[in-house]
């Protein structure tokens, strides 16, 4: 097994549709400017609510990137 080093990067991502999709969208984003992406882990989730329902989802996500030598 190759031994890696990596750098995470902290990300909120958003949805109206739910966690799952907030967690694609937060990942996709990074994916646009940051090579080499290997890994997630969601920390935290929360959402918005309005009028008595919920209004959209918010994850906070680490996205590890493996830094090249």
């Amino acid at each position: 097994m190759s031994e890696h080093v990596y750098k995470k990067l902290e990300l909120v991502g958003s949805s109206k549709t739910g966690i799952e999709d907030a967690v694609e969208n937060a990942v996709a984003a990074a994916g646009k400017s940051v090579s080499n992406l290997e890994w997630f882990e969601v920390k935290e989730t929360r959402g918005h609510i309005e009028n008595g329902k919920v209004g959209h989802y918010q994850v906070v996500v680490n996205v590890g990137f493996r830094v090249d030598a």
